[in-house]
């Protein structure tokens, strides 16, 4: 199965987030499952790096690191909404990339599933 994960919530203050990238590593870690994350508005300060967190609590980078060792290019962040949030490319975790509203319409033509957060 092949799964798209749009993520609009912000890294902290919801639970939105933390819940899509907890399922996104569950799904990516079954066989014959594909799982492709795009970030969007204020879901694009997930893929900020550097996040530092209270002790005991989860941390989105983390969690989105995992979905991009587990699924390699396939974590895009929307560059508008990276460039008013004021996130250079050079700041995104690693494995997550710039990506366009053309590769989000791409990815969603390819998924037999998207689910939004």
């Amino acid at each position: 199965m092949k799964t798209l994960f749009i993520v609009n919530a912000p890294p902290y203050g919801t639970e939105y987030a933390y819940n899509a990238l907890r399922l996104a590593v569950a799904l990516a870690a079954r066989p014959d499952n594909q799982v492709r994350l795009f970030l969007l508005g204020d879901g694009a300060a997930c893929a900020k790096s550097g996040q530092k967190v209270p002790e005991g609590y989860y941390n989105i980078q983390t969690m989105l690191e995992r979905v991009a060792q587990a699924a390699p290019q396939s974590v895009g962040v929307c560059g508008a909404c990276m460039k008013a949030r004021g996130i250079e490319a050079s700041e995104l975790v690693p494995g997550a990339h710039q990506g366009t509203l053309a590769e989000l319409a791409g990815w969603t033509e390819w998924a037999d599933k998207v689910l939004v957060f």
